[in-house]
């Protein structure tokens, strides 16, 4: 079968993780890529969790060379708002050189691109691979792989490996391979100022009772000085300064400009930290930022109250140095200084995942390095992530081994949103990097 036509088949599968109504179907995906990997002569099992499951398969034992696991997640986000795609999110279509259909570049291009480079491979090496390859697929990343901790810790002699493999994260460009060397953590947060029992007339008691959203507002301006810096005492503790290697490489990075980041996200201009250039706070400064918030009447037309409370859902990135419980201390004890005594701060702690940084210049980052220039044709750039992946944090702390980010999402593939979409070209490099990639993993020395 054509490599087009096992990724449609895949993408076909309405594997939404977040909608229980969507929960055969992710199960159904699952076994799909069980049957797909046992004909490749994998030893492949799905494991059912609370949740969605998790495929594991296994290849041909090579004694003495390195082992690779290959991770990827076969969940995909809801669609909505449907009215906004130009084609059935789940029956995939190329338009313009463009495959589009949810799920195509997160994760589920990713998937198939390394899945067809181990098969081609095997073909080309009459049957056998260069060294060991396992894969793991869970159907939960999408909801914060809230099982993917405790199936680690319970198969780690089954995933037992030299290095991780993961391609869901970004290129910098369609023709500029990029490796991913870390990883920013995330800490959130939600904050509660309650006010009077209900909401009051505005003209009978306002002046003399304390406004929630007033006062919310406040404590929201007081996270930010004049210079873009998170102005809570603490914040940048443990946070080391950026090598001079990383500002250089960033520097010169095709269409990561200040100039470039405004055009593709829409803005006139971009307000980054000062001393410090979008790119580089996005790869690897912290920051908070207020994911949401709302008080009081919201509907048409004027409703003339002081609302009961008010709320704002708050996220801080983290970069190695920082601890995110202690970041959530930091921030309760920073709004609980500021808020008056006139109303009542409800602090509300959610989840936290921790930041990851390896060493780009190990033996196994650099044979990665080594196929993404043979198989792209030009050095690749090196970069921190500015989002997060729990799950290869797992993988340090559970399987005690470090992931090789390889990205192939580029900057305007609508992950997330409607009309998401990859180049086929740029699958079919996918599948070649992945070939090449298995090949110089195999050379590698283990100690």
């Amino acid at each position: 079968m054509k490599r087009l036509d096992q990724l449609t088949a895949f993408l076909r599968f309405p594997s939404i993780s977040a909608q229980n109504v969507h929960a055969s179907d992710v199960s159904d995906c699952a076994d799909w890529l069980v049957d797909k990997l046992s004909s490749m002569g994998f030893a492949a099992r799905k494991y059912a969790t609370p949740l969605h499951p998790v495929v594991v398969a296994e290849g041909p034992k090579v004694p003495g060379r390195p082992t690779v696991l290959i991770y990827g997640h076969y969940d995909v986000q809801p669609v909505d708002p449907l009215d906004e795609w130009k084609s059935d999110p789940f029956e995939p279509e190329i338009r313009g050189e463009r495959l589009y259909a949810r799920g195509v570049s997160d994760d589920k291009g990713e998937i198939m691109a390394h899945i067809l480079g181990v098969e081609e491979l095997m073909a080309q090496e009459g049957g056998t691979l260069p060294l060991n390859v396992k894969f793991i697929f869970e159907g939960e990343e999408e909801v914060g792989s809230v099982n993917l901790s405790a199936f680690l810790q319970e198969h780690r002699d089954e995933l037992a490996c030299d290095v991780v493999v993961v391609s869901d994260t970004g290129m910098v460009a369609q023709n500029l391979p990029t490796l991913s060397y870390g990883l920013r953590g995330v800490t959130g947060v939600e904050i509660v100022v309650h006010g009077p029992e209900a909401d009051l007339h505005s003209g009978i008691f306002g002046g003399a009772v304390s406004n929630p959203a007033t006062v919310l507002c406040h404590l929201i301006d007081s996270c930010h000085d004049a210079d873009g810096r998170v102005a809570v005492e603490g914040f940048y503790d443990g946070v080391a300064a950026l090598e001079n290697w990383e500002r250089n490489m960033w520097g010169n990075v095709q269409g990561m400009s200040n100039a470039d980041i405004a055009r593709l996200v829409g803005v006139e201009t971009l307000m980054p930290e000062t001393g410090y250039t979008g790119t580089e706070c996005i790869y690897a400064r912290p920051t908070l930022e207020i994911n949401g918030l709302g008080s009081g009447y919201q509907g048409e037309g004027s409703k003339t109250i002081i609302p009961s409370s008010a709320f704002a859902k708050i996220t801080c990135r983290t970069v190695p140095g920082q601890d995110g419980a202690r970041i959530q201390d930091l921030l309760e004890a920073h709004f609980r200084r500021l808020t008056p005594p006139s109303v009542k701060l409800e602090f509300r702690r959610q989840h936290v995942s921790t930041p990851y940084l390896c060493d780009p210049k190990s033996s196994f980052s650099r044979a990665a390095q080594e196929a993404l220039e043979e198989s792209f044709g030009v050095k690749p750039v090196l970069v921190r992530e500015g989002g997060s992946i729990g799950s290869i944090t797992e993988f340090k702390d559970i399987l005690g081994v470090d992931s090789l980010l390889i990205g192939l999402c580029l900057p305007d593939a609508r992950i997330h949103s409607p009309n998401e979409n990859m180049p086929v070209e740029l699958f079919n490099k996918g599948v070649e990097m992945s070939k090449c990639l298995l090949r110089r993993l195999a050379q590698v020395q283990l100690s």
